[in-house]
């Protein structure tokens, strides 16, 4: 069941053409033990290009409630949502259920649709002939802040 706090909060469509270069080390960060730091940058990356591939299709949403931890979406986190990634079974999607806007997996199995969360505080939606599910895009990328 979907908690009414768990609702993503829409915060705009991605604009083509705005561009915020971000310096691009050439060394990797070990996460194990530390190495000696290079004092070398191969380059900028444009953060749009890499999680925007489709700019028109794309948009932002972002999160609250903590019914996809599980899957790395976090409260407060932003989801990059793309309406042209093929809506199949297994993607993380954008789902309006009966007017109500919600993050989570798809289930599509022979001729059965669930919403599930990524969270075992949750049970699967499953979902009836009679209720009206839309989905609007597949999350693409999270990004979350490490608080």
């Amino acid at each position: 069941m979907m908690m009414k706090n768990d609702v993503p909060i829409y915060l705009g469509q991605a604009v083509k053409g705005s561009f915020f270069p971000l310096p691009l080390f050439a060394s990797k960060v070990p996460a194990g033990f530390p190495s000696p730091a290079e004092d070398y940058i191969e380059g900028s990356l444009d953060l749009n290009e890499q999680l925007i591939p489709h700019p028109h299709a794309t948009f932002l949403l972002k999160v609250s409630g903590d019914s996809m931890i599980g899957a790395g979406i976090m409260p407060g986190g932003m989801l990059v949502v793309d309406r042209s990634v093929e809506v199949r079974h297994g993607k993380v999607v954008i789902a309006v259920l009966d007017g109500q806007l919600t993050v989570k997996r798809l289930y599509k199995r022979q001729g059965e649709i669930r919403l599930m969360s990524e969270n075992p505080n949750y049970k699967p939606i499953k979902i009836s002939d009679e209720q009206d599910l839309q989905v609007w895009g597949v999350v693409t990328n999270v990004i979350n802040p490490l608080n």
